[in-house]
């Protein structure tokens, strides 16, 4: 089993990139689970029809601890499992304690011996790394972390945070840095100033995924690319993307291997 945690700013991307990422794994034959770690809970909307499902702080919040794991995790498009940690009621509370709930509730619940995925994302936010956010990142949970940015100055400044946290709990025996995935917005040098931030904080490309209206058709539809438009170029970009993945993080996929692109 291979835990990853894919950060960047809000708004950068994330959720379309790893629910298109859990698809183009599980047709590979590969068990995934993704795990929503925003307060929003709608990492997992498009693996299920756009119909929300219960978040793991809604749980604790009307049953404490009298829920089962079926309760927590929802099987949606081509199996992969589905959690959404959830949030705080809106003015009170702490935002990343529903990411500390919920993977200790997994956790306390064997999720992971009862499922057992090969393949686990956690979708954080981005913007903040500390309390609950940085909960994926420590030893035991992700192994690997990707960050996702485009050019544009605000999602390069939320990635070279990110970078910076990893970089200051790597003594810690977090989760390491495992590359740069460059969603694009066609912003003026976008390719240059992402490579140069790469460069900078020693890292590498692992992926890149061009701007593409059949992106917003699928999520209109609250489908993945890969359900909606499978023979498209999107689709193939993220197959291809979901193989560098695999492979930066040293994953022998076997009888598994997702194809060579």
């Amino acid at each position: 089993m291979i835990k990853i945690a894919v950060y960047g700013k809000g708004g950068i991307g994330k959720s379309t990139t790893i629910s298109n990422l859990s698809v183009a794994l599980a047709k590979k034959g590969l068990k995934v689970m993704q795990i929503g770690c925003d307060p929003k809970a709608d990492s997992t909307t498009n693996l299920h029809n756009g119909i929300e499902i219960n978040t793991v702080l809604d749980l604790v919040r009307e049953k404490k601890d009298d829920f089962t794991l079926e309760d927590m995790v929802v099987e949606g498009d081509n199996g992969i499992l589905c959690v959404e940690a959830g949030g705080p009621t809106p003015g009170m509370g702490c935002a990343g304690r529903g990411i500390i709930t919920a993977l200790e509730k997994l956790e306390q619940k064997g999720a992971y011996e009862t499922y057992k995925p090969d393949v686990v994302f956690y979708d954080v936010l981005g913007d903040v790394v500390c309390g609950g956010f940085s909960m994926p990142m420590r030893a035991g949970y992700a192994d690997k972390i990707f960050i996702i940015t485009s050019g544009e100055y605000m999602a390069i400044h939320a990635a070279a945070n990110i970078a910076t946290a990893i970089d200051n709990f790597k003594n810690r025996g977090y989760a390491s840095l495992g590359g740069v995935i460059l969603n694009k917005r066609n912003v003026k040098d976008e390719e240059e100033k992402v490579n140069e931030f790469i460069e900078n904080i020693d890292s590498k490309l692992v992926g890149t995924l061009n701007r593409d209206e059949i992106v917003i058709q699928a999520e209109e539809m609250k489908k993945t690319v890969l359900e909606a438009f499978p023979d498209s170029d999107m689709a193939k970009e993220y197959e291809c993307l979901a193989q560098s993945v695999l492979e930066a993080c040293g994953y022998k996929t076997c009888e598994k291997e997702v194809s060579k692109c």
